[in-house]
């Protein structure tokens, strides 16, 4: 570590605290090509929640031929239950349907997030399905959990802009977030899918949606680097009142369906900012890094995460 650095110096108008949504085990990881070993996939869950994430999305349950990498959710999770006990920590995961809600109630989950499109042409290429159809999809899911008293996340891709039709109107996202919001999601996680936002955008989105009746604390971010502007992007939105960031451990990830997204928002350089502002995470960042750095090795390949290669002084 650089001793004393990032100097804290708080800025106005920003939250006192922020919690981190780590998506790195979940996210990150279905976009590898190769499939990760279940006991490493496990070891890194670990390894986040003692570096202080408090919310780590532990995996997937959807048909194993359609994201091969996540295949292992029965054996995974179970190797999780001395985490899952923790009254501090959160271990959500997704569900494209209600097979894959009765697969993750199963086995105890009491967190599950379900994932849409504000977008037709990645609804399609996604779920296979219109916007509307996915919806429907998603209502009996949602009207389950609520039902067992679960927390249910929605999450909206392509927020900003979408590979195949250019910018998404914004008022075409406001329609699918109050859509996910009034069938009884706890929160929506706004994903900038291929990172063509910028802070203008977000700012006017959070306020569209915020005229709708949603409200900012229903609200997280998951942006995308592909253009640089990720920690621009999540600045925009704590200046907001957003408090819940989505962020990758290492800045893994991407989008199997979107071959122009690249790399999350990696959790590090998230956790740098942050810290620089005197925003609390209850993250260590020399234990998060540390951790990329273990997982980089296993993976075969440098961490993307620039907090990263500089804290590991890595080219």
């Amino acid at each position: 570590m650089t001793e004393g650095l990032p100097m804290e110096v708080p800025a106005q108008g920003v939250p006192p605290r922020v919690r981190i949504h780590e998506v790195g085990a979940r996210d990150g990881l279905q976009n590898e090509k190769a499939v990760v070993p279940t006991a490493v996939k496990a070891e890194f869950i670990h390894r986040l929640a003692h570096a202080g994430l408090t919310t780590i999305e532990a995996t997937s349950f959807v048909r194993p031929e359609w994201v091969p990498q996540l295949a292992d959710a029965e054996q995974l999770f179970p190797m999780l239950a001395d985490l899952g006990g923790a009254p501090d920590i959160e271990l959500p995961v997704l569900v494209p349907n209600g097979r894959g809600l009765e697969r993750a109630m199963a086995l105890g989950v009491r967190r599950i997030a379900v994932f849409g499109s504000a977008s037709e042409s990645f609804a399609k290429a996604n779920l296979n399905r219109s916007v509307d159809e996915s919806l429907a999809m998603f209502e009996p899911v949602v009207a389950r959990a609520r039902e067992d008293r679960m927390w249910v996340r929605g999450y909206l891709s392509m927020c900003f802009g979408d590979p195949w039709e250019g910018p998404v109107p914004i008022h075409q996202v406001v329609r699918v977030a109050k859509a996910l919001r009034d069938m009884g999601c706890d929160e929506l996680s706004l994903g900038d899918t291929i990172g063509v936002a910028t802070p203008g955008h977000v700012q006017t989105l959070l306020a569209e949606l915020n005229e709708e009746g949603v409200p900012t604390d229903a609200i997280a971010v998951h942006f995308h680097d592909t253009y640089g502007q990720a920690l621009a992007n999540t600045l925009a939105a704590l200046q907001h009142g957003v408090t819940t960031v989505d962020a990758s451990a290492g800045g893994l990830g991407g989008c199997p369906y979107a071959k122009s997204a690249t790399g999350n928002l990696a959790t590090e350089d998230l956790v740098w900012m942050l810290d620089g502002l005197g925003i609390e995470t209850g993250v260590d960042l020399g234990r998060l890094v540390a951790t990329s750095e273990w997982l980089a090795e296993r993976l075969g390949r440098p961490s993307p995460s620039r907090t990263v290669r500089a804290l590991s002084h890595k080219e």
